[in-house]
């Protein structure tokens, strides 16, 4: 197979899988089940089980990861497991908090507001991580921090959700993006002490993070309401299954493009997919955007194109390898 069919599949499949991806957990997040009329009028039953849906994804990630170091050993990872499993309940906590956020938020404000992960990310590494930037990379980051700032701003328009459950879906968000700045300063400890592999950190960060929800789903009760839901709404099970599929086969394509192309080409594909997935958010569930949020939308993409791009170059200026960039590419596309 030629570089640039083999170039266009994984291309395609990331697009393909994460499009679907994202519109299963909007479907399943913000979407009713059933046809019953209920006591406040409205039709239908509202997936609330956060902590089950992202067991599921935990699992079939960890699963994932197993499948491959079973068809490609390597070898034994030396990480202390205290740095593993610190890392995965940042994960965990990151990935709840933004889950539940779609429950009182529009899924392109998360896509957005997740895209300025690398601030918390950046800031959390200088203190915790022991890490030092250019003013290069600064820049960058204060043009995504402008495009956020501009997206979510409120006019005072009326919106279809209360204020205040708008204001908790916000501040799910900036809890996400924390605890995603804490990850990365953990997993920056992390590589300096032993540098494991990104199919190592998957397999313990999703174990680690399936542990953790299933004595939370036991302890909360949230567990035996979730298959008394599932039971009642069986359909949903699917939307559970093709979503937990899109994502680990979405895994499988940004393997392809990263160990094929690199790091920067599988980044230009991924976030060029978020643009989109706003895109396809706004024409098929209505969440419509106003002008000044579009434009705040072009800052963010603008500033991740601009370090991925710039940060490239000034990476391969300063010498690093190319091993190591794209074992980092993969990384941080794999735990986002």
């Amino acid at each position: 197979m030629s570089d640039k069919k083999r170039f266009l599949i994984a291309a395609v499949g990331i697009f393909v899988c994460y499009f679907y991806f994202a519109i299963i957990q909007e479907k399943i997040t913000r979407g009713r089940y059933g046809d019953e009329l209920q006591e406040d009028g409205t039709h239908g039953e509202q997936f609330t089980f956060t902590l089950a849906l992202v067991g599921v994804q935990c699992i079939c990630n960890w699963l994932f990861a197993k499948a491959i170091l079973t068809i490609n050993p390597q070898a034994q990872d030396s990480t202390p497991k205290v740095y593993h499993a610190s890392s995965a309940l940042t994960y965990l906590l990151a990935m709840i908090s933004s889950n539940m956020a779609l429950r009182w938020i529009a899924y392109p404000m998360q896509v957005v507001a997740k895209s300025a992960k690398p601030i918390p990310v950046m800031l959390l590494g200088v203190i915790l991580g022991r890490k030092s930037y250019t003013l290069q990379k600064y820049l960058f980051v204060v043009l995504i921090v402008i495009g956020v700032c501009l997206f979510m701003f409120k006019e005072g328009k009326v919106s279809d959700k209360p204020l205040e459950l708008e204001g908790l879906g916000q501040l799910l968000l900036i809890m996400s993006l924390t605890m995603d700045g804490l990850t990365g300063a953990v997993q920056e400890r992390m590589r300096q002490h032993s540098s494991p592999s990104a199919q190592h950190m998957m397999l313990a960060m999703n174990g680690w993070s399936s542990l953790f929800v299933t004595v939370s789903l036991l302890i909360t009760g949230e567990g035996q309401l979730f298959i008394e839901f599932a039971t009642k709404y069986p359909q949903m099970l699917i939307h559970l299954a093709t979503l937990s599929l899109a994502g680990a086969l979405g895994q499988l394509f940004i393997f392809m493009m990263v160990s094929s192309y690199g790091a920067l080409a599988c980044s230009v594909v991924t976030t060029t997919r978020k643009f989109f997935t706003v895109l396809c958010s706004v024409l098929l569930f209505g969440n419509s955007l106003t002008n000044r949020q579009w434009f705040g939308a072009g800052l963010v993409f603008t500033g991740l194109f601009a370090d991925m791009f710039y940060g490239k170059k000034n990476a391969a200026g300063n010498g690093k390898s190319t091993h190591k960039l794209k074992n980092k590419g993969v990384t941080e596309e794999l735990l986002k």
